[in-house]
């Protein structure tokens, strides 16, 4: 949740080959969310030759999104237990 001073936590860090990667996934796998993220979004209805297909590739396409998302939401719980800040 973004707090009132928009300070909210970054998912992303930069890793030791200077890649922006979602925590708890790797560059490649980062990379692969994002595709799906961007293609998860199409409007079946566009191209009607095409739909089955798409139909197709969009229940693997999610599939394989969740399976990316559940591993950083782990990495991303873990990570903010981890930094949180502690009250004296």
């Amino acid at each position: 949740m973004t707090r009132p001073t928009n300070n909210a936590h970054r998912r992303y860090f930069v890793d030791a080959t200077g890649r922006r990667v979602l925590i708890g996934l790797t560059s490649e796998e980062t990379f692969e969310f994002e595709r799906l993220d961007s293609k998860l979004g199409l409007d079946p209805e566009d191209g009607q030759d095409e739909l089955r297909g798409r139909d197709i590739w969009h229940a693997a396409g999610e599939q394989r999104w969740l399976e990316l998302y559940e591993k950083h939401e782990g990495a991303w719980r873990t990570w903010k237990v981890q930094h949180a800040p502690t009250n004296p």
